[in-house]
């Protein structure tokens, strides 16, 4: 078996604890997750099969979110999970100021990850070093935020903004939720967080460990195949000697192929068309042979002799 799962993650499951589900509940011993989520997060978490975990680096890594941000509150955790460290009541927000301190974290920004999170510093998780007491200081990193989008406000002693985010691998909502109270210097904390959208799977079309499991039973279960996955990237089809000479790890000098062509349209999503922005400008292609038969991921680059076609990944060998 080798294809995605777009798993609706429960909260109260770890990422790892939904590999090892699936694991267990497919009889499958190669299975990798794409984008971690935290326990208390919910939504869309894409679960590579079989081969397909070697797929996992080449899929979108664009993400979007929906969230309910808390203020006057602050916690070791950044979210309600964590300690109480500070809880001010502040009647006197209002929406149109936080409006417009949301519009600085739109963009490429510069992040600091929560203390409690996977990010590895000095080789260890950051989670373990905050639950040991240390104090680490943690770089900030570059981090894409395409669209911050308001969907609600309740105001109140300690007010409520409910955001839609759509952004770039490695973005922190919990920090945006921080950041933003420091900005407003009222604290802030995220009170609920559900991923929509993750490596091109879509809340929508995920299901959930019960539907799994009956698909299983019912014997229906079939994972996404992955070229469905890799839609991102611009295809090419080799001729029957290039496919098979490509499959042998060989590199195609000049190789005679035919481009699938990627538009925008302004009825896309801005994720969409930031990604096939991506698209274009990556070398990573998709690769099939003269019969659509998906053969695995390819990289093209520019020689003294012309273009050549570097196999990355083999998928399906000839």
């Amino acid at each position: 078996m080798q294809g995605f799962l777009n798993l609706n993650k429960p909260a109260g499951f770890t990422s790892h604890d939904c590999v090892a589900r699936v694991r267990k509940l497919l009889r499958l011993k190669r299975v990798g997750h794409g984008g971690t989520l935290d326990p208390a997060v919910t939504g869309v978490l894409p679960i590579a099969l079989g081969k397909a975990t070697r797929l996992l680096q080449y899929l979108r890594q664009d993400k979007a979110y929906q969230g309910t941000i808390k203020l006057g509150v602050t916690t070791t955790t950044d979210d309600l999970a964590g300690e109480i460290i500070s809880q001010q009541p502040v009647n006197d927000l209002s929406l149109e100021a936080v409006t417009a301190a949301l519009q600085q974290f739109e963009g490429t920004i510069q992040q600091i990850p929560p203390n409690y999170s996977a990010i590895q510093v000095q080789g260890k998780r950051l989670y373990d070093l905050a639950r040991a007491g240390e104090k680490i200081d943690v770089p900030a990193r570059t981090v894409e935020v395409y669209q911050i989008d308001v969907l609600d406000w309740r105001g109140g002693e300690f007010p409520e903004i409910d955001v839609a985010i759509a952004c770039g691998s490695g973005t922190y909502i919990r920090a945006i939720a921080r950041d933003l109270g420091i900005a407003l210097n009222t604290g802030g904390v995220l009170a609920s967080l559900i991923r929509t959208a993750s490596c091109g799977f879509n809340l929508a079309d995920s299901i959930t460990f019960e539907e799994l499991e009956e698909q299983i039973q019912r014997g229906t279960f079939q994972p996404i195949p992955p070229p469905i996955a890799l839609t991102h990237l611009i295809s090419v089809n080799l001729s029957a000697t290039d496919a098979k000479r490509w499959c042998q790890g060989q590199k195609i000098l000049n190789p005679q192929f035919s481009i699938l062509d990627i538009t925008e349209s302004e009825e896309q999503e801005p994720s969409d068309r930031i990604s096939i922005q991506a698209a274009k400008s990556t070398n990573f292609l998709r690769v099939y042979d003269e019969n659509q038969q998906f053969l695995g991921i390819a990289n093209l680059t520019d020689s003294d002799q012309g273009k050549v076609l570097t196999p990355q990944m083999v998928f399906e060998a000839l």
